[in-house]
């Protein structure tokens, strides 16, 4: 099994939890090229920061160096994802990303070209066809020529650190932690939390100094309440024994990592101009993608899937609303409000389902109920694999 497998490594709770933080930093710190870069360009212009939202941040520079600043936190995310898994839980890469004795590639070039074909094909479908005057060629030979270099690169760097991270490093870390009898409690401090620093936030309006102060405070307080000698009667009280039964599934890391994948999209450009509604789409391709992940055994499919998307997305059209833009060869000026069928319903609800079923008949995916729902059982200390062996 592709969670059970986080057993063979260091796996304690706490270490995902210093490991994500470590990551996170790592994100923060490719950042900031990008921000000084706005930073200098609106200072120039003569424009406040305050009073810019993040379309109009996304317009002050030059669209290639735009994209390639943006990507360029993916990969030191990447990088310092990559190095928490080896030094913090003595993983190699290999065993993050599958449990075949090997990463098949195969696997991941399979699906990265029926996807780009498909989703290229519907774009010049449409551009053909159906709406041709929704878009207006947008085709600029030598940036054109810059952004697949700059796409080509960078794009699969993005798109593996979203799926290692929250296919990979996520799923297995809160996998393997409802295994633990507080993991209900953990849980439920996490929500309530994040709840009411939402709640709180929009009230106050917290900096960046005093959100980072209240999340070391809240971390702080999940390690004291850890260690309290009264949560051992809770954690093991009839209702806490209910919980643990029911998250101590494989659904439960399927479920969290789909959510937050989804929700980490909401400060994207498109959800002002289609409205929440488009969580529903962002949602169901984290949900998809993790049922790839769990009935693969491992991350192949989603890897390719991804970069599919997003490479082909950024090279064939671009819009004014959207997170990417970039020199492409179209660019959509459709009502965005006009595709929510188009763009957020039919992939989630009839191609995501339908490529999951030709999936399942290519590579013979079976025991979907246990895989997806079963109980996550940590194996016994002779079955693990001695870690010095791990490739």
């Amino acid at each position: 099994m592709y969670i059970a497998q986080a057993f063979n490594v260091l796996h304690e709770w706490w270490r995902y939890l210093v490991g994500l933080v470590f990551i996170v930093i790592a994100v923060i710190i490719g950042q900031l090229p990008f921000t000084a870069a706005v930073m200098f360009k609106a200072f120039n212009s003569g424009n406040v920061m305050d009073g810019l939202d993040e379309t109009k941040m996304m317009s002050l520079l030059e669209p290639n160096l735009n994209l390639f600043l943006m990507l360029l936190s993916f990969a030191i995310g990447l990088l310092g994802l990559f190095i928490v898994v080896k030094q913090l839980h003595s993983q190699s890469i290999k065993h993050l990303t599958t449990s075949r004795k090997k990463i098949d590639w195969k696997r991941f070039w399979f699906i990265f070209i029926v996807w780009g074909v498909f989703s290229s094909g519907m774009v010049l479908a449409d551009y053909f066809f159906v709406a041709p005057e929704d878009y207006v060629l947008n085709f600029k030979l030598v940036p054109f020529i810059i952004l697949c270099v700059i796409a080509i690169i960078m794009v699969p760097l993005q798109t593996s650190f979203e799926e290692y991270l929250f296919r990979g490093y996520l799923m297995q870390g809160i996998g393997v932690s409802t295994i633990h009898k507080n993991f209900p409690f953990v849980l439920i401090y996490t929500l309530l939390s994040i709840l009411g620093f939402i709640f709180f936030n929009d009230i106050y309006s917290f900096g960046f100094l005093t959100t980072l102060l209240i999340l070391v405070l809240l971390v702080g307080a999940l390690f004291l309440l850890l260690n309290i000698e009264g949560l051992e009667g809770l954690t093991s009280s009839s209702s806490n024994s209910i919980l643990y039964k029911m998250l101590n599934r494989n659904s439960t890391p399927l479920f969290i990592t789909s959510i937050i994948f989804g929700l980490l999209h909401i400060a994207n450009p498109e959800v002002d101009k289609l409205g929440y509604i488009i969580m529903v789409y962002y949602i169901g391709t984290g949900l998809f993608l993790g049922i790839m992940t769990l009935m693969d055994e491992g991350m192949e499919l989603a890897l390719g899937f991804h970069a599919a998307n997003n490479l082909f997305t950024a090279l064939l059209v671009t819009a004014d609303w959207t997170a990417f833009q970039t020199h492409s060869i179209l660019k959509d000026m459709s009502d965005p409000e006009k595709m929510a069928f188009g763009q957020i319903f039919f992939p989630v609800f009839i191609v995501f389902p339908l490529l999951l079923f030709i999936l399942s008949k290519k590579y013979k995916w079976t025991n979907w109920k246990d895989k997806l729902f079963g109980e996550v059982v940590e194996p016994p200390k002779e079955d693990y694999k001695i870690l010095e062996n791990i490739e």
